[in-house]
């Protein structure tokens, strides 16, 4: 029995929470999706994390999505796309977006353990050097706190994170080395995975209606040029602390208006501003600079 075997027991017979960490490329995502699919078929209650807004397999990126799995049919990346909850972080990247990060994950592991769900697996990002990567990753097990951390090693470069988990945190840690036979994937082909991501959210089903620049947060100041909102993702909330899913912005130029371009169209009360702007067909159009956006420190 391998190493990642015996883990797997290890879980499956003392499930809790468990936290997966990791750089790029290093195995954690199929790992924690081969998990939750042994609980489902022991019938455990299980719930999936997915906090790796970048490379989401559990809701659209940008945002974090949770997935109550009970069955082999919840495990489906049409499934999976398909959240049941979703938290709105509005970047690809952890870097500034640290805050709204953490609180989606500690808000979705509420609602699993709510939910009575016996066995929940957080999925991480990659990003997990220098100084930003640690504070990230220890103030996502803070407020999750995991009974259990996987630590998927490559060269030592989990060493410091391995670290603080063992010194601060009450939870098993669990070093597993990386396998050199999992492939790397460029970034060429990491960029095309989330263009399909986006792709498939919005393409199926999207319908199109106008938008009141008055139902943002946060707020566009008077004169705002609604121009610059062109292509922006926004995180659709339902006025009761959910995120009902995502939009995309579409700029009017001949009557100077916006419209909303989703999936989802009932339950909308305001709009948060993301960071990213892309095209229908899931392709970036960059990063959005608030400070410029907004001509304010």
């Amino acid at each position: 029995m391998t190493e990642l075997e015996e883990t797997y027991e290890r879980l499956l017979a003392k499930p809790g929470v468990v936290f997966l960490m990791g750089g790029i490329d290093t195995g954690k995502t199929t790992a924690g999706a081969e998990l939750v699919r042994r609980a489902v078929d022991r019938g455990i209650s299980c719930a999936l994390v997915d906090a790796d807004i970048a490379q989401s397999t559990v809701g659209p990126p940008t945002t974090v999505g949770l997935k109550f799995c009970s069955g082999e049919e919840d495990l489906t990346p049409e499934a999976l796309l398909a959240a049941d909850e979703l938290g709105f972080v509005g970047s690809i990247s952890p870097r500034g977006h640290l805050l709204p990060l953490v609180a989606a994950v500690a808000k979705l592991v509420t609602r699993a353990r709510r939910n009575g769900c016996r066995l929940i697996v957080i999925d991480t990002t990659g990003f997990v050097s220098g100084l930003y990567g640690q504070m990230l990753k220890f103030h996502k097990m803070e407020l999750a706190a995991p009974n259990w951390i996987l630590a998927f090693e490559r060269g030592g470069e989990l060493e410091p994170l391995v670290g603080i988990a063992r010194r601060f945190l009450p939870a098993g840690v669990v070093e597993l080395e990386v396998s050199p036979d999992i492939p790397a994937r460029s970034v060429d082909e990491r960029a095309a995975f989330r263009e399909r991501q986006f792709a498939a959210y919005f393409t199926p089903n999207a319908s199109r209606w106008r938008v009141k620049p008055t139902v943002f947060m946060p707020t566009l100041p008077p004169e705002f040029d609604l121009a610059l909102l062109d292509g922006m993702v926004v995180g659709m909330e339902d006025g009761a602390g959910k995120c009902a899913g995502i939009g995309l912005l579409e700029y009017d130029a001949s009557e100077d208006i916006l419209r909303m371009v989703s999936p989802v169209t009932r339950g909308v009360r305001g709009l948060r501003l993301g960071s990213v702007k892309i095209g229908i067909d899931g392709r970036s159009r960059g990063p959005v600079d608030f400070r410029n956006l907004f001509r304010t420190e």
